[in-house]
């Protein structure tokens, strides 16, 4: 069993100590060995990070399986996955039996002040990648000479290690993209359901809201097909097949969810509620908000 699990609370759960670069204002890192994450009480393996925030990349050694919205890849040995919180997946092992290593990192870590390049704006991170490579047994040695490295190097005093270790990241998003990406099965089951899946995990990657100074990046149906890399078309029949709402309507029932929540439980002013939720004109969403519980944002606040 797998069980998703905070940072804080794997430290807390697997008996390991918290790495200097959490406290530190230059962004979170970490790697770690994946056989060696389980509880110590149950046995179950923990993934020790939120997917909304953290980039990934993964040394996968054993038989898995990605899951995209509209993509599937098997992975047979070896190979290096890349992960981004703007872009959900589905990872799942076939056995008991998986090792290798990852590496989690915030943007942060890696912001163009310190390394010249957006993460985003690497090919590697882009939606409709296939951010999955089969490595040969010569490449294996070479991804895990880096990881260990890494591994390594995060124990150590040097002054300047987080300087090294952003090389050391940098190092394996350039490696990928030189590899040539794995095919995708040409046949799927429940590619629906998985769709749905995916578009509902990244719905509330978006949420909760902790600042007014946040704005939500993703507002129309478009914004989440392109990120899922599918048609909106398709999108919108797929979530009305399985959920009987289209795409607008489940965003809309959501941002009105999290307004109902800050308008309770914080003390931002509605404007600032409004432009969190991506509405620049505050009459626009008061009107919406009306319509959808028959209260004004004032009075469901009072």
């Amino acid at each position: 069993m797998i069980i998703n699990t905070s940072l804080d609370d794997f430290y807390q759960r697997n008996g390991a100590p918290q790495p200097e670069g959490i406290a530190r204002d230059i962004g979170h890192f970490n790697v770690f060995e994946s056989e060696k994450l389980f509880d110590k009480k149950t046995g179950d393996r923990i993934m020790p990070y939120s997917r909304r925030a953290y980039y990934k990349i993964s040394w996968l050694r054993g038989k898995s399986r990605a899951e995209y919205a509209d993509k599937v890849i098997d992975v047979q040995e070896n190979a290096l996955l890349f992960a981004t919180p703007k872009i959900p997946y589905h990872w799942l092992p076939a056995d008991s039996n998986q090792t290798g290593m990852f590496c989690i990192f915030t943007a942060d870590f890696l912001s163009p002040g310190k390394t010249g390049l957006g993460l985003d704006e690497l090919p590697i991170f882009q939606p409709g990648q296939l951010p999955v490579f089969q490595l040969s047994e010569t490449e294996v040695k070479e991804i895990e000479y880096i990881f260990r490295k890494m591994l390594k190097e995060l124990g150590t005093d040097y002054q300047y290690k987080f300087d090294l270790l952003r090389t050391l990241v940098m190092e394996l998003i350039h490696y990928g993209q030189k590899l040539q990406p794995m095919s995708t099965l040409s046949a799927s089951q429940n590619a629906s359901e998985r769709i749905s899946s995916l578009f509902i995990e990244l719905l509330e990657r978006q949420f909760p809201l902790e600042s007014p100074r946040q704005s939500l990046s993703l507002r129309t149906a478009k914004d989440y097909a392109d990120r899922l890399a599918v048609h909106v078309n398709h999108l919108n029949k797929v979530l009305k097949e399985v959920t009987g709402n289209t795409t607008s309507e489940m965003i809309g029932s959501r941002i009105i969810q999290e307004a109902k929540i800050l308008l309770k439980q914080t003390h931002w002013s509605i404007s600032e509620i409004a432009y969190a939720l991506g509405y620049d004109d505050l009459a626009h969403f008061s009107k919406y908000f009306k319509k959808q519980t028959s209260f004004t944002p004032i009075a469901f606040r009072a």
